[in-house]
């Protein structure tokens, strides 16, 4: 495994500038952003389908989303729809449920949850979903420029 900081593709160097003037990789294989929000796979359902309908639409619109990055779409939409459904589960259930013997057991959900948490992380990085994710690429409207608390900054502590 590689050490160190993730090389950035060539097609974000050029977006972002080459500061540095350094040579670009031209031999490098690019992929083009799709112009329309490709359907949904069919096997996604319910949180899963929600997921992908918002994060798609999204995604295109900021020039991220490419033919090759689908499946890190599918992957995280699918991952999203277990950790929504297992939480709403544990909510139900509480953390220790009723094992197969009768004692006290730790809720599977937990597990679960934890995992597609994992996966969501993992996906949503690669495709700029986390915040550190987007200042790595550059996702143009990638933050939200209204700060919600601007009417608090400017006004100072303790005062009304």
């Amino acid at each position: 495994m590689t050490r160190g900081r993730k090389a950035k593709p060539t097609t974000l160097k050029v977006l972002q500038g080459n500061a540095g003037k350094r040579k670009l990789n031209d031999a490098e294989p690019t992929a083009d952003a799709l112009q329309e929000v490709p359907a949904a796979p069919v096997w996604l359902s319910g949180r899963s389908m929600e997921a992908w309908d918002h994060l798609a639409t999204w995604l295109v619109g900021s020039k991220i989303l490419t033919a090759t990055d689908l499946h890190n779409l599918e992957a995280f939409c699918s991952a999203y729809g277990r950790w929504r459904d297992a939480e709403e589960l544990y909510a139900k259930e509480g953390a220790v449920v009723t094992g197969a013997t009768g004692g006290p057991v730790k809720n599977p959900a937990a597990t679960v949850i934890n995992e597609s948490l994992k996966q969501m992380a993992m996906f949503g990085s690669a495709l700029g979903l986390d915040p550190a994710s987007r200042v790595r690429l550059a996702v143009p409207g990638g933050g939200d420029d209204r700060n919600p608390f601007a009417e608090l900054l400017g006004k100072k502590r303790g005062g009304k």
